[in-house]
């Protein structure tokens, strides 16, 4: 019987730092993947939902560089080739995951792992002994019952087509939905969102959600308050019929209403682990379940489902377990970006948030034309807000919505890990003619 010091089940963002980490300290790993290396994020999320965005960004950039005299066509855009040239980078990033894991001494077994007991795993029939057990298998698309809800595909199948859907219907209204609008829309896709709210991305600050909501009018259709009753198949498509009684044909339905942990058949009832009604697994600051000796990390607790929480949630296990620290993952200023069209950038609190925490904020806001599009004629807003402390004069959150935000919000979460001020902020010297000087040149509260 293989014993390790630590095995882990799943092989994606965060399993692979946790054991690559541990390994670093001295610990045998072993690491359990039975669909591919580098989980979601690699496969079936982050790179190619970002490959997919820079495609249809595209779209737009021909159009804009008529402006700039560049006076062609937009060209034929081949679906089937942006498939394949994904498929292949995709397939030389799950080889660089085998290559860190081996590189680093990790035992990695490709197949499903059940769970025996807290010290017990089986993999491919073998037994495996281990010290300490992680579960870091991530989460899963679910789409709910409801009348043809097997025609709708989820996150995992949109990337792969056979063929482009000229027409698509994507439900939901969080950041996946919104991405996979965005993405359509510019790949040529008549393109519509169904979201059973007011206005998509509920957890981002109310001004951004607004901007991105009316700039997305200008490429799809917004289907808001809207609630799908069921899909059938007919010969022109798939029709879609709302509850609210009107009705819509497709090529392709997109379901990106919400993901679940991904936890069936894992073996969690040899365990004395708690899950939460969505399956997530609960877990305390040091990442510990119910049971001792067993943790998990990453999407498939339910915290922060991001792939650089992951890397760092596992950072900081391996160094609790075999580094001899006692660290805790700080989550309050955890910068994030939507690849939407226009993109948006995000670090710290909303105004909300802010309102509800602090006795009294200062907001300072801008909304201009980028100036690209004086030339471009893109009437296209870009929309950025800083949030203040008006006592300690510290900056609780930093917005953007426009292109770049992601690039630009990232310089200015590590600054507000320092702590920074308004002041700091109005004293540093932009870099002219740029949009992100204007986060050092607002000056006017909002009244």
């Amino acid at each position: 019987m293989d014993q390790f010091d630590l095995f882990i089940i799943g092989a994606g963002s965060g399993g692979v730092r946790a054991a690559r980490m541990a390994a670093s300290y001295g610990a045998k790993v072993a690491i359990a993947e039975d669909r591919y290396m580098g989980g979601t994020c690699v496969n079936v999320g982050c790179v190619p939902k970002k490959l997919y965005s820079y495609a249809a960004h595209y779209r737009y950039d021909f159009i804009d560089s008529k402006g700039f005299g560049w006076n062609s066509d937009i060209p034929e855009f081949d679906w089937n080739q942006l498939r394949d040239n994904k498929i292949i980078e995709i397939s030389r990033l799950n080889g660089i995951y085998d290559d860190l894991l081996e590189n680093s001494g990790v035992t990695v077994f490709k197949g499903k792992a059940t769970i025996k007991d807290k010290h017990t795993v089986l993999v491919n029939e073998s037994e495996i002994s281990t010290k300490h057990l992680l579960i870091a298998t991530g989460g899963w698309p679910f789409v709910p019952e409801f009348p043809g809800c097997e025609l709708a595909v989820t996150s995992n199948e949109i990337f792969d087509l056979p063929v482009f859907p000229k027409r698509i219907l994507i439900v939901g209204g969080g950041y996946i939905a919104v991405e996979f609008a965005g993405i359509f829309a510019g790949l040529g896709s008549e393109t519509t969102l169904s979201y059973r709210g007011e206005i998509p991305l509920k957890n981002f600050d109310k001004d951004v959600r607004n901007t991105l909501f009316l700039e997305s009018q200008h490429h799809m259709t917004m289907l808001m308050s809207s609630n799908v009753s069921s899909i059938s198949q007919i010969e022109d498509g798939l029709e879609v019929t709302f509850k609210e009684g009107n009705s819509l044909v497709v090529d392709t339905v997109l379901y990106a209403t919400g993901r679940k942990a991904k936890t069936e058949g894992l073996g969690l009832e040899n365990l004395d682990v708690k899950t939460r009604a969505n399956g997530s697994i609960e877990v305390n600051e040091y990442f510990e379940t119910a049971e001792p000796g067993v943790f998990a990390l990453g999407d498939v607790i339910g915290r922060v489902a991001l792939t650089p929480v992951a890397i760092a949630e596992g950072m900081v296990l391996a160094s609790n377990l075999f580094n001899d620290t006692k660290q805790v993952l700080e989550y309050s200023l955890i910068p994030t970006a939507v690849f939407s069209h226009p993109n948006i950038g995000t670090v710290g609190l909303t105004e909300a948030e802010a309102r509800e925490k602090y006795a009294d904020i200062e907001i300072f806001e801008s909304d201009f034309r980028h100036l690209k599009h004086t030339l471009s004629g893109n009437n296209e807003r870009t929309y950025m807000k800083i949030l203040v402390d008006k006592d300690s004069r510290i900056v609780l959150g930093t917005h953007m919505l426009g292109t770049d935000a992601g690039e630009i919000i990232q310089g200015f979460a590590v600054a507000m890990q320092c702590g920074l001020t308004k002041e700091q902020l109005d004293s540093t010297i932009g870099i002219h003619p740029t949009a992100a000087e204007e986060f050092v040149t607002m000056r006017q509260e909002r009244a």
